[in-house]
């Protein structure tokens, strides 16, 4: 039994062969898409458990795909790119992708990149539980938070942050915990992608004008969710 189904959309023939081979070898089912136009109905068609994206895509490009597919599918988007330069971490995550690596990619690195994505989005599918903080309500069974008679839209990571700080409510969970939840890896000090999903919260939770009233910085420390 196949551990999840990828949708690979990669225009370059050599890079998408070499990447659903080392999926494959690790038990995934693979789909291969090369043109962004085609990726939007694929995406559709297919329900995948995860997207790798590649930015630089004939027909549509990877930005657009991204931006568009996010208005239908909630599962994880891992962005592939030729640069760190094509485009920010921040404009990522503005868009819904939920991680991304520099090619050329390292095998070890992408499948403990996708392992950590499915993680995140699937307990969700396994729990039955409402977790209520105050006036925020987590379906955990249907991924759907209602926050004061709001229902934000969410991307994986947002969620799974939601999630994270909502099971430690009244208390501190540092930086360094937060990205171990999300990336499954090691910590890098220099990541910066934590704060930036805290801030996509913040926004969408309308809580995005210091002082802060629902998820609080602490200083050096991390961050903790208001109980209450």
């Amino acid at each position: 039994m196949s551990k999840a189904n990828i949708l690979i959309i990669e225009d370059d023939k050599e890079i998408s062969r070499l990447t659903a081979m080392y999926l494959e070898a690790e038990d995934y089912n693979t789909h291969i898409i090369a043109d962004g136009l085609q990726a939007l109905s694929a995406v559709r068609l297919e329900e995948p458990d995860l997207i790798t994206l590649d930015l630089m895509l004939p027909g549509l490009d990877g930005v657009s795909v991204c931006k568009q597919v996010r208005k239908f599918y909630h599962g994880p988007i891992l962005v592939l790119t030729a640069s760190a330069d094509d485009i920010s971490e921040v404009s990522l995550l503005k868009l819904g992708a939920d991680d991304y690596l520099t090619k050329p990619v390292r095998p070890h690195v992408m499948l403990a990149r996708i392992e950590a994505l499915l993680r995140r989005s699937r307990p969700a599918k396994l729990g039955h539980n409402q977790l209520q903080v105050g006036q925020l309500n987590i379906d955990t069974c249907k991924q759907i938070v209602t926050y004061n008679n709001l229902t934000p839209a969410l991307t994986t990571a947002e969620y799974e942050m939601l999630l994270l700080l909502a099971s430690h409510a009244g208390n501190i969970v540092s930086r360094e915990d937060c990205c171990r939840s999300l990336r499954g890896i090691d910590y890098d000090f220099n990541d910066r992608s934590v704060d930036m999903r805290i801030s996509g919260l913040r926004k969408k939770l309308n809580d995005d004008t210091p002082p802060y009233k629902t998820i609080l910085t602490i200083r050096n420390k991390g961050y903790m969710l208001i109980n209450g």
